[in-house]
């Protein structure tokens, strides 16, 4: 963890030399029979830090810690260090708030790396800083408010500021008492410990007990960054801690915490970046947003000459950002900003002129490193260069792949870092220190470092077997959603480019970017076409580092491996990217977009951030909307789904559809287009363009509310000549009995075969209307989907006459709808008719009981076109089973898909089913899901299964549902027939006929 002492026993410990250290431990080992207390394991007294040991002793001698301290140190015979001790444990009282003052002060003076006068500082976050005083000022009441913002733009600067004012007394006095400030990436080798632990290891000279501390935690806040960098899975529901005292696993201390079970009471202040947003918001109660933005022109223009101690030095760089808009803006971002800054102050050194790389970012990093190595070595051999480089490049990459980002001192000397080799990278600001330990000066680096490896490691080379292959990196990053690690993907692409491979080939010798190119794109290759199960994952993270590649050949040959892609679009910037990349697509035939709401959301919020960057953050996504309209040209099928428009952005897809001369209309390929969950679908005028595509025949709104305004202007279009539309699933559309008939009265005049409205209160009324239109000669409706309509057995009457008169209505859903078996009677005596087309009928959850198993069974030996008959949740026990096997047995039953599933029957009647299983030879699909049976009834069902006139194919059972000797029987069955044994076998097909979607998530 990342400890804050250097004012308290760790100071004592530091000033011991290697030697005099390993002393003190041999020592320690032996005080417990002095202070009459159990022993710490020497295995952990051993390889414990200075910090370390001080937690330890917190953890494992609470009270006692000074006076073991007090002893060691007189033995070690440092009377230094014994007095200091001494006056540290007179001045204990000195109060935790003006230790963190101390201690923030140094950090944000010399850690920071800020170069801007406080009062400017306090300009440019000045609303995002009144925004902390306002989301925190209920009295009473706990808050969890979230710092958001792009990677480098300061958040953790910030949060660090904020934490120095409140112990300054300048923020928060009359709210919060006691402030934790911890670095997360700090925790990740630390596998358990207990919220105390934590604590302590902030309050070692601090006078409070911790027990007073947290005896109001009301006035307790808990400031939490680097979520980003943590190896730890947060995403926890069950096991929860509430005890403040228990050592448990870390990610439970954290998960507890932040879900509010830990300290329910106290506030939260996180900072979360792009990778951790997904999973740490979800766990949270309510959160505010605060939303950093970058610095203003002004402020860079104070940064430079702060940074350079000049006004005419300052003035030279900023004057030179300047004379190039896009450096201007990218210097913004602080860290950037830092980089650049420490390039061009390199160059004005040696006399040259200002000349930066900066795009791609792999440049500007690999511009900030050969200068940073030009000013200490500045004619030394290229070989020289890079053999002292690959030490750090194989420590970066070592961390990164054990998610690692606090090293020991014995991993610098294990990766070949000698102590000279450590000042060398500190002088360079590649590495800082925090306090024994040493951390990359931004985690970024770190990552470009981890990236630089796979160019300069060689064939002999033999690093730490937990570093991965270059194939295997990119296939954690792309196809397994290691999103830690997406920056070095985005690095691994821009440095295989020619111009970063040429900043660097005169300072570090060759740069294989060629054959790297190579590497990658067979990657790609095996994960476009889901090789060994793999299948990318995240489209989106490939467009970023796409875009840090920019040679457009490049990019061209990797798009051009995909036909398909699910993309999420998350933001206006995340929707150039992709745009960028998906105009460079010449083979995507399928895909499935999500845009959220805040892409095109119009209503502006304080912490949104700056107004006129909002405003300029929704122009820059129209503008790149209207470009991406012109893929979907050449789409086959394109799902918009969950899509959060404005009328602007469908006002634009409108517009792409729209033929300017009846060439461009012919242009169009796409065949499927769905719009499920959409909000401001518009008044319907996409229809007009949308249904005269030429070779479109598939169209799903599910999800999306449609006015009967809206459902007259799509059917105007279906009657069009032009309209080939033959699928039709308006599932979800809150749509009415009246817009039902107007779709009904379409029907006369359209080409639609299929037709879903299902989960739509379209009541008998609708139905009714419906039946009117299927009565018609003219109908060619195919399938009809009408599960959780609102419908009694008064529809079933509409739908008896219907069914009598039409000749082509093959499958007919009237699932979970309240027909009771009143109904389903009626429905019976039209399938009696020989002229009844019916050949599948669906009625699971309708109310039904053996009463009706009767006439049903009636049906069963007269109408042999009828051949998938679906009953499962309905209450037709024993007796309708027996009555339904019956008429299954007998020869004139052509019946091959039954469904049973959840239909309250017992084991007894598996004596029956074993005897269909062996006499009705069409039967091939039996759904008993849901059910169990014991061992006798299972039995008996197997041996019927195992029988050479048994003909089933599937068998619809949970087999998780039994015992293991019985699931290890239904596998035995499985393997001896051709049989699959599945649970919710039709789930798939039944979703796909109504057209059934879920809200969006990245795994649908």
């Amino acid at each position: 963890m990342e400890e804050i002492s250097g004012y308290d026993l760790t100071l004592c410990l530091q000033k011991l030399s290697k030697a005099d250290f390993m002393s003190f431990k041999v020592l320690l080992r032996k005080a417990p029979e002095e202070f009459e207390l159990d022993p710490i394991p020497w295995t952990e007294i051993k390889m414990a830090s200075r910090k370390g040991l001080v937690m330890l002793l917190n953890k494992n001698y609470p009270g006692k810690v000074w006076d073991i301290a007090l002893s060691l140190f007189q033995k070690v015979k440092r009377k230094d260090l014994f007095a200091m001790t001494e006056a540290l444990r007179r001045d204990k009282g000195t109060p935790y708030k003006e230790t963190m003052k101390t201690l923030f002060n140094f950090i944000w003076n010399f850690e920071s790396g800020i170069y801007v006068p406080y009062h400017e500082f306090e300009i440019i976050t000045e609303m995002q800083y009144s925004s902390l005083q306002v989301v925190f000022e209920p009295q009473s009441q706990p808050v969890t408010a979230v710092i958001l913002g792009n990677k480098g733009e300061g958040k953790t600067t910030f949060l660090r500021r904020a934490m120095l004012d409140w112990a300054s007394g300048d923020l928060w006095q009359n709210r919060f008492q006691y402030v934790f400030f911890f670095s997360l990436m700090s925790l990740n080798d630390i596998t358990e410990l207990s919220l105390a632990q934590l604590l302590l290891s902030k309050l070692s000279e601090s006078s409070e007990s911790l027990e007073d501390i947290l005896s109001d935690p009301r006035r307790i806040l808990f400031i939490l960054e680097g979520f980003d960098y943590l190896k730890f899975d947060l995403e926890l529901r069950t096991n929860l801690c509430n005890d403040w005292r228990k050592t448990v696993p870390t990610q439970i201390v954290l998960s507890s915490l932040l879900q509010k079970v830990m300290l329910p009471e106290s506030s939260l202040l996180l900072e979360l970046g792009n990778l951790s947003v997904p999973k740490i918001y979800p766990l949270l109660q309510k959160p505010r947003d605060i939303t950093l933005g970058g610095y203003t022109d002004e402020a860079i223009k104070y940064y430079c000459m702060s940074f350079m101690y000049s006004y005419t030095e300052g003035s030279a760089i900023f004057n030179y950002l300047q004379t190039m808009q896009p450096l201007l803006t990218l210097c913004k971002n602080p860290y950037k900003r830092w980089m650049v800054c420490s390039t061009l102050k390199c160059q004005r050194k040696r006399g040259e002129n200002m000349n930066i790389d900066y795009k791609p970012d792999s440049a500007l990093y690999a511009s900030f490193m050969v200068n940073s190595f030009r000013a200490e070595y500045a004619n030394r051999p290229s070989r020289q260069n890079r053999d002292q480089l690959k030490p750090l490049c194989t420590l970066a990459v070592e961390g990164m792949w054990k998610l690692v980002f606090v090293f020991k001192p014995e991993d610098l000397y294990r990766n070949g870092i000698s102590e000279s080799g450590q000042i060398v990278w500190l002088k360079m600001n590649f590495l800082n220190t925090r306090g024994d330990h040493f951390v990359f000066y931004h985690p970024a680096l770190q990552l470009y470092f981890a990236a630089l490896f796979y160019f300069l490691r060689q064939d002999e080379d033999r690093p730490h077997p937990v570093i991965g292959s270059l194939s295997q990196l990119l296939r954690e990053i792309y196809a397994h959603d290691q999103n830690q690690w997406l920056l070095t993907g985005i690095f691994v692409f821009g440095i295989a480019t020619e111009k970063v491979a040429a900043i660097l080939e005169p300072h570090f010798g060759s740069i294989p970017s060629e054959e790297m190119r190579q590497e990658i794109l067979k990657c790609f290759r095996n994960l476009s076409r889901g090789e060994c199960g793999e299948k990318l994952r995240s489209p989106q993270s490939l467009f970023d580092s796409l875009v840090d590649n920019q040679e457009e050949g490049f990019i061209r040959q990797v798009m051009d491996l995909f036909e398909e892609m699910t993309i999420d679009i998350s933001s206006a910037d995340a929707l150039s990217v992709a745009t960028t990349c998906l105009l460079k697509s010449q083979r995507l035939k399928n895909l499935h977009l999500h845009i959220q709401h805040r892409v095109f959301s119009e209503k502006y919020k304080p912490e949104d951030g700056d107004l006129e960057a909002f405003k300029h953050e929704k122009i820059n996504a129209i503008k790149h909307w209207r470009m991406l309209c012109r893929v979907f040209q050449n789409l086959e099928v394109l799902d918009l789904d969950s899509c959060n428009f404005n009328e602007t952005a469908i006002s634009l897809l409108y517009l792409s559809m729209y033929p300017s001369h009846r060439g461009a209309l012919n242009a169009f390929k796409l065949q499927s287009f769905s719009c499920s969950f959409v909000t401001n679908f518009g008044h319907g005028v996409l229809f007009h363009t949308l249904l005269q595509l030429p070779h479109l025949k598939s169209l799903n709104l599910y999800g999306t509310n449609l006015s009967n305004d809206v459902v007259e202007n799509m059917c105007c279009v279906l009657k069009c000549s032009t309209c080939r539309v033959e699928e039709l699933l308006l599932g979800k559309c809150n749509l009415s009995s009246e817009a039902c008939g107007i779709i009904a009265t379409s029907l006369i005049f359209c080409k639609v075969k299929h037709l879903s409205l299902v989960e739509n209160p379209l009541k008998n009324k609708g139905v009714m209307l419906l039946c009117e239109t299927l009565k018609r000669p003219s109908c060619d409706l195919e399938t009809l989907m009408l599960s959780y309509c609102a419908l009694t057995f008064i529809a079933c009457g509409h739908l008896y006459e219907a069914l009598l008169h039409n000749k082509y209505l093959s499958l007919l859903d009237l699932s979970s709808n309240f027909l009771e078996d009143t109904g389903v009677n009626i429905l019976c005596k039209a399938l009696k008719d020989p002229m009844c087309p019916l050949q599948e009928l669906w009625l699971s959850g309708c109310y039904l009981t053996s009463d009706c198993c009767e006439e049903i069974s009636a049906v069963l030996t007269h109408n042999q076109k009828l051949k998938t008959l679906k009953l499962g949740n309905n209450n037709i026990q024993d007796t309708g089973v027996r009555q339904l096997c019956e008429a299954l047995s007998n020869p004139e039953c052509k019946l091959r898909c039954l469904g049973l599933d959840m239909c309250e029957f017992t084991t007894g009647s598996c004596a029956d089913l074993a005897l269909v299983l062996t006499t009705c030879k069409t039967l091939t699909m039996l759904n008993l899901d849901r059910m169990t049976f014991d061992r006798d009834g299972l039995k008996l069902l197997c041996e019927a299964l195992n029988h050479k006139d048994c003909n089933l194919k599937v068998l619809g059972l949970d087999k998780s549902a039994f015992c293991e000797e019985s699931q290890k029987i239904l596998q035995e069955v499985e393997k001896k027939n051709t049989l699959d044994i599945l649970h919710y076998p039709w789930i798939k097909e039944e979703s796909k006929k109504r057209g059934v979607r879920l809200v969006w998530n990245s795994e649908n």
